[in-house]
């Protein structure tokens, strides 16, 4: 399946990825927005924000001594042997800390913070101000988190709009997807929390053929938890050489809301996709 899960033909400049980073930066924003107006992602009230997650998608080039260094990517973790779910790739993100991100939050507000930089920032705190006052703790809560897990520098961090919520079954809570556009950090520096950090190509992202489906194969005397996953998901696979990494999952579902909403892109239909085993450790959760 190739060309087919291009929604129409109007963003094929898009799909192609060739325009400068400052229209890239451009129309991730105007479709995010245009996306909020039409979902309401936050409730009215911004005090419910207690067992609240938020994670940031960051986004942006290579950092410096990669191979194409412009070239636009996904920046996701790659979670360590010392954290659950170890070797799955995730957003960096957490909790809400409510006391300490509500303070955050009035510093988003000073001048060229990630927020005040969103071209819709004051549009949106004139027509959803409860809203926007939630968004701003949640911002506050992705960037101190990213900042936590690989020393992402937030006035280094872009605001670019945020994505529809997903659901964690089994923890029972929702979490909020923060987009960012990341510029000029030359590197990241890991905590324990994290293996490395791994650089997905939108382009490669654009691509069918890097689509698949793995049967789950749990371990012998698995946690209760595991009985409530399902056999079979679709995921996405980042070969490198000698290594290849799988984005399923919550994240998937992040990554691919975001391909859908900028770039019209949906992948292939799992009947039509390969299918491969995925075992899980014993200590996975």
């Amino acid at each position: 399946m190739a060309a087919a899960n291009v929604l129409n033909n109007d963003i094929q400049v898009e799909m192609n990825l060739n325009f400068p980073n400052n229209d890239l930066i451009s129309h991730i924003q105007e479709k995010l927005f245009e996306q909020r107006q039409r979902i309401k992602l936050f409730p009215d009230s911004p005090d419910n924000i207690a067992g609240q997650s938020a994670v940031l998608l960051p986004l942006g080039p290579r950092c410096k001594g990669y191979d194409n260094p412009n070239e636009p990517c996904v920046i996701l973790n790659k979670r360590s042997e010392n954290v659950r779910q170890s070797g799955d790739l995730c957003c960096p993100g957490g909790g809400v800390s409510p006391k300490m991100d509500k303070t955050l939050a009035k510093l988003l507000s000073l001048p060229y913070s990630p927020l005040t930089r969103w071209m819709f920032w004051t549009k949106c705190r004139k027509d959803h101000p409860n809203s926007s006052k939630k968004l701003s703790i949640l911002c506050a809560t992705s960037l101190r988190e990213s900042f936590e897990e690989m020393r992402l520098n937030p006035f280094r961090v872009r605001f670019m709009g945020a994505l529809p919520p997903q659901s964690l079954v089994l923890r029972n809570r929702f979490i909020f997807p923060m987009v960012g556009w990341v510029s000029r950090q030359k590197n990241f520096v890991p905590n324990r929390e994290v293996d490395k950090i791994v650089f997905i190509p939108m382009q490669d992202l654009l691509d069918p053929a890097n689509y698949g489906v793995f049967k789950l194969i749990r371990p012998e005397a698995s946690d209760p938890a595991l009985a409530d996953l399902a056999s079979y998901y679709p995921c996405f696979r980042h070969e490198t050489p000698g290594e290849t990494e799988i984005l399923w999952g919550a994240t998937y579902r992040i990554v691919m809301d975001f391909m859908e909403i900028i770039f019209g892109f949906v992948p292939p239909a799992a009947e039509s996709l390969p299918e491969f085993e995925w075992h899980l450790s014993q200590n996975y959760f």
